[in-house]
């Protein structure tokens, strides 16, 4: 159902992407729920596996359009509007490293494209869940507020300083399954047909 194509010229983006990320960014982003969905898809495409592409596009769909209206709305105007993008526009990083980041704006495209084609697996909210109750812990313990990895020391780029930040991460435990990938679900379920029918 997934031309041969688009899995190999996918494939080989990665890697390159994964190389490049590695040495200028470390291991550590690519605990971000976007970078595991851009390596996730690579066996999700070959496998044509519907869960495994259900749990990426109940994770990051509504992030990654978050991302993407506030990267059009700063390249239109010239002004930030949320600040998810903001890094793109950052002249100490390379162009190279900026342009790779255009993963964004196809990824969302793909992955909903990929629910059309395959279905959406309505056990990808459960699974999820459990993924982002492990990665956000995760992603704590080894980043740090500078990195800000999934936003676990607060949403933006400034650390938060209202809660204890153990607490905030708990918080964030319940804020993505709840107020995220539960609305997304729901919908989802309502626009594609189900995985197998």
């Amino acid at each position: 159902m997934i031309p041969l194509g688009l899995k190999v010229v996918y494939t080989i983006f990665v890697c390159v992407l994964l190389l490049i990320y590695w040495r200028a960014h470390g291991p550590a982003n690519f605990l971000w729920f976007s970078d595991i969905a851009l390596l996730a898809l690579v066996p999700a495409l070959w496998l044509e596996d519907a869960l495994l592409v259900s749990m990426l596009a109940l994770s990051v769909v509504f992030f990654e359009a978050l991302w993407n209206v506030d990267f059009f709305f700063r390249l239109g105007t010239g002004r930030p509007l949320i600040g998810l993008s903001a890094y793109m526009f950052d002249p100490k990083i390379p162009l190279f490293i900026r342009g790779l980041s255009s993963f964004h704006i196809v990824l969302p495209l793909l992955l909903l494209w990929m629910l059309h084609r395959l279905g959406y697996d309505q056990r990808a909210f459960l699974w999820q869940t459990i993924v982002a109750l492990v990665v956000l812990p995760v992603s704590y313990l080894v980043s740090n507020a500078q990195e800000n990895v999934n936003w676990v020391y607060g949403l933006g780029e400034n650390p938060q300083r209202i809660l204890p930040a153990r607490l905030f991460v708990i918080l964030l435990m319940l804020l993505f399954p709840l107020a995220v990938y539960l609305p997304t679900h729901l919908l989802f379920v309502r626009i594609f047909r189900a995985a197998g029918s």
